[in-house]
């Protein structure tokens, strides 16, 4: 594999008959060469999917890397997961909020110059976060509510949680956070969603591991629903005692810099996102 990740998609995602084209995997910064990942044999998951998984690459310390190719019964590729697994303590968790002034996920990084930027939770047609939203420890909008869930920056680090088991708390002092939902692993690593909608669509994921690690997901080529993914992620190695869902469809997007540059272009500008950037303290 050559060190860009450069894969163009041409499967069909999104809402309706129509749907926007798939997301490619371009380089983010100028080409270098990429180890060539390790690949296990290929496997057949529980769901009867045939899987190639390559092991976790480092990147720097840290952060891993790791690619999941998934294929139908047909023997054609479905979808191509995209994971980053990070050490919270080597690493400042940030949210990004422009309500109402939504930018792309490049022009997020040139403003803050984050290592990594993840698209955030749902927002209105007005580019508002549709849950709560805090920013340097200034909140705004309206918490959910008994569902959903919720990434929180403390001075004692990050973390995700069920918003059903820890509701917000007003007098929590709060250095960012952003909700989204619904949580597809439950706190505990049980399945969070349990309804089939019948309705694939590009995801992303923000999950912790039993290790304390988080985890970032993208599915970028449309296969899964939230009851499939749910499933997926609960059956998969991967050891996740809580999974968020984020925003998706045409909102996932995920831009990695650096040496190993990897870029998943949203189809939309995003008004929230989430910012990583290395520790220098």
């Amino acid at each position: 594999m050559k060190n860009t990740f450069f894969l163009l998609l041409w499967l069909l995602v999104g809402c309706g008959e129509e749907r926007p084209l798939p997301t490619p995997m371009i380089p983010a910064a100028v080409p270098t060469l990429l180890p060539t990942p390790t690949l296990v044999p290929t496997v057949t998951s529980v769901s009867g999917e045939e899987t190639a998984v390559s092991s976790w690459q480092p990147l720097q310390p840290g952060l891993e890397q790791r690619t999941i190719d998934l294929f139908g019964d047909d023997g054609q590729q479905v979808e191509q997961l995209y994971l980053l697994r990070l050490e919270p303590a080597a690493f400042r968790f940030r949210v990004g909020y422009r309500p109402g002034t939504p930018l792309a996920l490049a022009e997020w990084q040139a403003e803050t110059g984050a290592l990594l930027v993840v698209n955030g939770g749902f927002f209105t047609e007005a580019w508002q976060a549709t849950g709560l939203t805090v920013v340097d420890g200034v909140a705004s909008g309206i918490s959910y509510e008994g569902f959903g869930g919720m990434l929180v920056v403390t001075e004692a680090g990050a973390e995700v949680r069920g918003l059903a088991e820890r509701p917000f708390d007003p007098t929590e002092p709060l250095l960012d956070a952003l909700q989204s939902f619904p949580l597809l692993v439950q706190p505990g690593g049980t399945l969070g969603y349990a309804d089939e909608d019948g309705q694939p669509n590009r995801r992303t994921v923000v999950g912790v591991d039993k290790n304390g690690r988080f985890l970032f997901i993208v599915a970028p080529w449309g296969h899964f629903t939230l009851h499939q993914l749910s499933q997926y992620l609960l059956e998969s190695d991967l050891e996740l005692d809580i999974a968020l869902n984020l925003d998706g469809g045409t909102s996932t997007g995920f831009l990695l810099m650096g040496e190993t540059a990897v870029h998943i272009p949203a189809f939309t500008p995003l008004p929230v996102v989430i910012l990583i950037e290395p520790r220098v303290d």
